[in-house]
């Protein structure tokens, strides 16, 4: 059967061929959350190998390679990215003419990364005659690469990579404590494109090879995730062994719409609504409440009320931890986005402000050229934080707050010499509507708190809000569109740091440079599991 899919997929058409890989490059990013629609990415990478198998053979190897993968790309990223359109239909009658422009900007520009990734296989394929096997694992390591470059590159934007796909599954996702996401990307990406081999050729030695990376591959690492997870503690507010001792937190969730989060007229009882959710009657007093990104608006009537009323729903010596746009500079018209930290007495103790801001949602790369204006109201851009800092303040274990996206750069969650104790992340994912994108934003930001080994406080306009452990389980949840408050204790850190927590992303390059040598040894023994035409491929 694969011999004859092969046969098909080499002989289509250029523009059936193009239109075949964006219809993959779709088929696995359903793989994704929320869908994690995981045996799809088999399928999607095992064709699309095929595909590009078939490209290298024709008379422009390097051009067809590269268009054909950047169809791939485009499907893979229109799909997993469609979400986008969300923020620009807040305000409908100023954004949704960008729609267009954004969607299909973004995707085909993130799809160039998929190109590159592909141009470079093509070039190494043509110059070592790499093996079928050693193709698929070289195809890994440069996809993996490219991750990396596009978690940096242009500030970065660090989104899907492909090891969330296992954001179902917390077995395979204990693998991120040693080898980060993107250890498990290169992993999933040569399973999930080994059983491409078995369509030029057959036979017991290629289907052993097929079943050892892509069915013994993946179940070890669940055995493995398992095992650590059987020797887990546990993690509930009843169990004070593993809780930080007098701390008791609320998380407030006010679920307020986008479209009624910036206007004036609604500012004020937006406020009291989380007023209202913090001071419940029913339950003791929290030690710190929490609520989410940019919940005190930029006008100082507003932070004069939220300090002079936040000793009525927190305990002596506690805080009030709260996002809010911060207003100062010489003319007083800059803006940053904040999480500030008041205390019982209504002072402000600690401060951090938002390090990596939003291309366009909070500044306009090329203001002076580009026609637009950014989708957070307001005249003029918000103004970065100098870097991530780790916040102490008495009776909190030291923090490093995360406002928004922050949380989706692996490696990038705290200082290295100040490490904290917890993760704490504010967020307002009403910009990004109520299914994939905050869906995704959370699932992504979980992966943070396994690398780490750190547990994540997690406060969301209109959710996901959460408390997890350092293991990536949830203990308490408010989904997305509930109103509602989190009172939970603080789980505790893990006594030792986690392999990533000390190497980041050496560890990754290990395992990378452990299947640079399997590959080096595959070609210098000239081992040749396929061989087509009687040549060796």
């Amino acid at each position: 059967m694969f011999t004859y899919l092969y046969i098909l997929f080499s002989n289509l058409g250029i523009w059936h061929c193009f239109v075949l890989s964006a219809i993959l490059g779709a088929l696995s990013a359903f793989a994704l959350p929320p869908w994690s629609f995981l045996p799809l990415i088999i399928p999607a990478f095992t064709g699309f190998l095929w595909l590009i198998d078939a490209a290298e053979k024709s008379p422009y190897p390097f051009s067809r390679s590269a268009i054909t993968a950047w169809f791939f790309g485009f499907g893979h990223f229109f799909v997993g990215m469609h979400w986008i359109a969300e923020p620009f239909l807040v305000d409908a009658t100023r954004h949704s003419w960008l729609i267009p422009f954004v969607l299909l900007g973004l995707s085909g520009g993130l799809a160039i990364f998929i190109a590159i990734t592909v141009v470079l296989l093509t070039f190494c394929n043509r110059i070592f005659l790499l093996s079928p096997i050693a193709r698929v694992l070289l195809f890994s390591v440069i996809w993996v690469f490219i991750e990396w470059v596009r978690s940096w590159l242009f500030t970065g934007f660090p989104w899907n990579f492909i090891g969330y796909i296992w954001s179902t599954n917390i077995e395979v996702m204990q693998m991120a404590a040693f080898v980060g996401v993107l250890g498990i990307s290169l992993l999933t990406v040569i399973a999930a494109g080994m059983p491409a081999i078995l369509g030029i050729r057959g036979g017991y030695k290629n289907i052993f090879i097929v079943l050892l990376f892509t069915i013994f591959l993946p179940s070890t690492l669940w055995g493995a995730g398992a095992l650590r997870l059987g020797g887990a503690p546990n993690y509930h507010s009843s169990d004070r062994l593993n809780m930080v001792p007098e701390v008791n937190l609320r998380i407030v969730q006010a679920n307020i719409p986008q479209n009624k989060k910036w206007k004036p007229q609604y500012q004020e009882s937006n406020l009291q609504r989380h007023v209202l959710l913090s001071e419940d009657e029913l339950l003791s007093l929290p030690t710190h409440v929490i609520w989410p990104e940019a919940t005190v608006p930029p006008i100082k009537v507003y932070g004069d009320y939220v300090r002079l009323v936040a000793k009525n729903f927190i305990s002596p010596g506690g805080a009030l931890i709260t996002g809010a746009v911060r207003r100062g500079g010489a003319t007083d018209q800059d803006f940053w986005n904040s999480v500030l930290f008041i205390n019982d007495l209504g002072k402000n103790i600690a401060l951090y402000d938002k390090s990596d801001l939003v291309p366009f949602g909070e500044y306009v790369p090329f203001r002076s050229i580009l026609p637009i204006d950014k989708l957070v109201p307001g005249h003029g851009d918000f103004i970065s934080g100098n870097s991530r800092k780790t916040i102490k303040i008495p009776g909190l274990p030291p923090v490093s707050p995360l406002i928004c996206y922050e949380g989706i750069f692996s490696g990038r969650t705290y200082i290295s010499d100040d490490r904290p104790d917890w993760l704490l992340s504010l967020t307002n994912d009403a910009w990004f509507g109520s299914y994939a994108g905050p869906q995704q934003h959370f699932a992504i930001t979980i992966f943070r708190s396994i690398e780490e080994g750190l547990p994540l406080v997690r406060a969301a306009n209109t959710g996901i809000s959460a408390i997890v452990d350092p293991y990536g389980r949830i203990i308490k949840m408010l989904d997305v569109g509930v109103e509602g408050v989190i009172n939970s204790g603080l789980p505790r850190a893990l006594k030792k740091q986690t392999l990533y927590a000390k190497w980041g992303n050496v560890t990754s390059a290990g395992l990378i440079g452990l299947v640079i040598i399997l590959i080096i040894l595959l070609q210098v023994l000239d081992i040749r599991f396929i061989k087509t035409d009687g040549e060796a491929t």
